[in-house]
């Protein structure tokens, strides 16, 4: 049987729209409601009882409006606040286990980089994942707090200065480590891949959280039948908590394509 509800998607700003993008890819035919809480973000600078308080509030915004599984799209919570998401009524995704699964699989070398906001990676939480599984794999992990504001600004080209010269200083500690894998550990930096393929060399694997997760949800929604059926056209509805005079600009790049503003609403999350 059908089951036409849709996926509930969200991220502390637009890069889990990377994930979404995706999803949407995978599975056609699925409905998605997206919530980007645009006017808090990052949640990669804040403590761990905000980044908690903020993904409760999300979570229960998704929830208002019927999904049938909630993804966090984010790597900072998938971090330190995946836990928010044990005591949902429905399936609950988040984007660091599929990330560090996927991570294993292609390493040759057993080293293995992480990027990531400073929430995501004092938590550990991508290296805990991998040394489960590949207790040998040497890790190495930086923070990169400019990537976020950088690719919510739109600025994503390789040919930026400011763009190439930011990202050759957090990767230089890569570059030295001789990583052959490295896990872009916040669902905003697939955006800012070409610089960073650039920069480490094409013999090094990146890891898109988006793509592994997107692989999960499509097994557990098929083996569960909770597919909306071949017969549905996927539609996409997006809430943001602040919206910005570059919303549809930076969302249309992000997801690749061209976005209705009638699908586009704002919300203030601090009310739900």
């Amino acid at each position: 049987m059908a089951d036409s509800r849709p996926i509930g998607i969200f991220d502390s700003g637009l890069g889990g729209l990377t994930v979404m993008k995706e999803i949407a890819k995978k599975l056609p035919n699925e409905n998605i409601i997206y919530f980007g809480d645009t006017g808090r973000v990052p949640y990669g600078t804040r403590s761990r009882e905000t980044i908690k308080k903020y993904a409760v509030q999300d979570e229960k915004f998704l929830l208002l409006n019927d999904v049938k599984i909630i993804i966090a799209a984010c790597g900072t919570v998938s971090a330190v606040a995946a836990d928010t998401g044990d005591s949902l009524p429905v399936p609950f995704f988040e984007v660091i286990s599929y990330a560090a699964k996927s991570a294993v699989e292609a390493t040759k070398n057993g080293k293995i980089g992480v990027l990531g906001t400073p929430a995501t990676i004092s938590s550990e939480a991508h290296k805990k994942r991998i040394l489960s599984v590949m207790p040998n794999a040497e890790i190495t992990a930086v923070s990169c707090p400019l990537f976020v504001p950088l690719v919510e600004e739109g600025w994503i080209n390789a040919d930026n200065m400011a763009v190439y010269d930011t990202a050759r200083r957090y990767l230089e500690p890569l570059k030295a480590a001789n990583v052959d894998t490295l896990i872009l550990g916040c669902t905003h930096y697939p955006l800012l891949s070409d610089v960073i393929q650039k920069i480490m060399g094409a013999n090094v694997t990146l890891i898109n959280m988006g793509t592994a997760t997107a692989d999960a949800v499509k097994n557990y929604l098929t083996e569960n039948n909770m597919l909306s059926g071949a017969n549905n056209n996927g539609t996409n509805k997006f809430f943001v908590s602040d919206m910005t005079n570059s919303f549809e600009k930076t969302a249309e790049m992000l997801l690749g394509k061209k976005i209705d503003s009638n699908n586009t609403e704002q919300v203030d999350i601090d009310k739900i």
